[in-house]
């Protein structure tokens, strides 16, 4: 089967991830889960690691385990790259190619199809700077699905930022395998 390289970063639908590693692994993908540290807010690695079987990439003080650091070594082998929830602040790494953390970084290296599942906020979503961000990385031919086109958010606010369902993330990189 595949190797799945699913990225989280910090967003209130972060636990959404738990779940789509689930399903990728019991369809016996491998899965392999990089958090952003604010990712390590919503959701716990014991969590991501039980349910995928395999360690959580969380920071580059872990990656002392082999001469390839872990980020470069998960991007060549990476099949896929999903990002579910993609937070504002990950899309705008992405597109200025900006590396703060292993998330970024193994981005910036993988060659993958790349699947971003953004979940934020109305506002910031629908912010210029966000969707300028947006456009860029569809150009360099990244897919985007999403984010939900209504309902209500964690904030209290109803409108477009919801993170798609779990079933559409997962069939999404199925299609995409």
């Amino acid at each position: 089967m595949a190797t799945i390289v699913l990225g989280i970063c910090g967003s209130i639908a972060a636990y959404k991830a738990a779940d789509v590693a689930s399903r990728l692994t019991k369809a016996g993908h491998e899965v392999y889960c990089v958090c952003t540290p604010t990712a390590l807010r919503f959701v716990t690695p014991l969590t991501l690691m039980t349910l995928s079987r395999h360690p959580v990439v969380t920071s580059f003080e872990e990656e002392t385990n082999d001469w390839t650091p872990t980020h470069i070594a998960l991007a060549q082998r990476a099949d896929v790259l999903a990002v579910a929830p993609a937070s504002a602040h990950t899309i705008a790494c992405f597109a200025h190619g900006l590396a703060p953390n292993v998330l970024t970084s193994l981005y910036l290296v993988n060659r993958a199809p790349t699947l971003i599942f953004p979940a934020m906020n109305t506002q910031m979503w629908n912010h210029p700077a966000t969707q300028q961000n947006v456009q860029t990385l569809l150009q360099r031919g990244n897919i985007i699905i999403g984010p939900e086109e209504d309902g209500e958010l964690a904030c209290g606010v109803c409108g477009k930022g919801r993170l798609v369902d779990v079933e559409t993330i997962v069939s999404n990189i199925r299609q995409a395998l």
